[in-house]
């Protein structure tokens, strides 16, 4: 993706270099526009040594192309982030006296803004008017938080989260297959309380999970996500139930499965919990401890057996070893409709990692491998082999 950066001259400069890092990180191409004013705050220098990439300031220094008109034609998409007032005021009323809106104005492609102002000037009538004129010419506007602001003042007109605004870039060139679904994701791993100190869980990181519930939000889908403890920002626009145990996440699942379409089980469950719950913590007081365990709910068994006619349920399957083996296996007895199965013993790819490799399983159709590849990515995948086999069954 080509993305033009607009940058003006307020306060909430600084929080666009974290756009710029997450965009080169993901080896989006990126070209960054400043105004004078935005200049004060933070230097181009630090943008393009972010970025690795060129920051363009005066549009009338120029040597090979005219910055303005060519990088109107070379983006895909154009964001001003931040947008002050005095920005906004001009776009909305044509003014191009600066690199920033004079590209803005050559632009023809899906434009973002995001204001950041005091709340008093955000609230402004005038202010107001302008947003409402952008809007109506085809700006899409990423509204502010509510929250402190620099100034000392208390209201609305705070920087939203770069998840967010990188949420709404990718969000404009998603395809919208999901749009008539209600999804339920689960994520992350379960704890299983010993003392009120100590639990056993796993390795889970929710990553994958939390990859899954993004893509489908941005393809149009309702998605619920019910999430063990993570350490993971919730997609804008997912519905999160934040439980701990695997009894609170079967409770959870089990509502909510009457209400969706598709299940995707991502969460790593925990199998076992401790028989009994010390209510104090134990003391150390000898060299062994024995600790009994007892199953917990099978919540892919159960969700078999509540199944409705026309559900999909998909699992996943963390294997170290006989993956094949123990994936189809799994797949067969849980009488689900599709199981993705990867090795976490591998370094490179599962737990923790932003990446993974599957090999994908289905109840009436042949399997399938996807390479290692990451999460972001992989999460699209798996929804196109998922949107396939539920429309042949339906």
């Amino acid at each position: 993706m080509k993305v033009l950066l607009g940058i003006s001259g307020g306060i909430a400069v600084y929080k666009a270099l974290d756009i710029v890092s997450t965009l080169r990180k993901r080896r989006d191409e990126i070209k960054v526009l400043m105004t004078e004013n935005a200049t004060k705050f933070v230097s181009p220098l630090t943008f393009s040594s972010v970025g690795n990439t060129e920051v363009f300031v005066n549009a009338f220094e120029f040597k090979e192309f005219i910055p303005h008109t060519a990088l109107s034609s070379w983006a895909d998409i154009l964001i001003v982030a931040p947008a002050t007032a005095n920005t906004i005021a001009k776009l909305a009323y044509g003014i191009a006296d600066n690199i920033v809106t004079m590209t803005s104005l050559a632009f023809n492609g899906p434009k973002l803004i995001v204001p950041s102002m005091n709340v008093r000037m955000y609230e402004n009538p005038v202010t107001m008017e302008n947003m409402a004129k952008l809007s109506k010419l085809g700006w899409k506007i990423i509204e502010p938080d509510t929250g402190h602001l620099a100034d000392g003042e208390y209201g609305k007109g705070r920087y939203p989260s770069n998840e967010r605004i990188i949420f709404e870039i990718d969000n404009e060139f998603s395809k919208k297959d999901l749009s008539a679904l209600r999804i339920l994701v689960s994520a992350g791993p379960t704890r299983e309380a010993i003392d009120p100190v100590r639990y056993i869980t796993n390795r889970s990181s929710g990553k994958m999970g939390y990859a899954i519930a993004r893509a489908a939000i941005m393809r149009g889908a309702e998605v619920d996500l019910v999430s063990g403890p993570v350490n993971l920002e919730v997609p804008f626009g997912v519905k999160k139930y934040d439980v701990e145990s695997a009894e609170e996440m079967g409770k959870a699942i089990f509502e909510l499965s009457k209400k969706v379409d598709l299940i995707i089980m991502s969460a790593a469950v925990a199998d076992y919990k401790p028989s009994k719950i010390e209510p104090q913590k134990i003391k150390k007081v000898s060299d062994e401890l024995d600790l009994h365990l007892t199953r917990t709910v099978d919540i892919l068994d159960e969700l078999s057996k509540i199944k409705k006619p026309d559900q999909f349920i998909v699992g996943f399957a963390a294997e170290t070893e006989n993956i094949v083996e123990n994936s189809k296996r799994k797949l067969e007895s849980k009488k689900i409709d599709m199981i993705i199965a990867n090795d976490v013993s591998r370094k490179d790819i599962g737990f923790d990692s932003n990446y993974d490799e599957v090999d994908v399983f289905f109840k009436e159709a042949q399997p399938v491998h996807i390479d290692r590849m990451d999460k972001n990515s992989l999460a699209n995948k798996l929804l196109d082999l998922i949107v396939e086999q539920r429309c042949k069954r339906i």
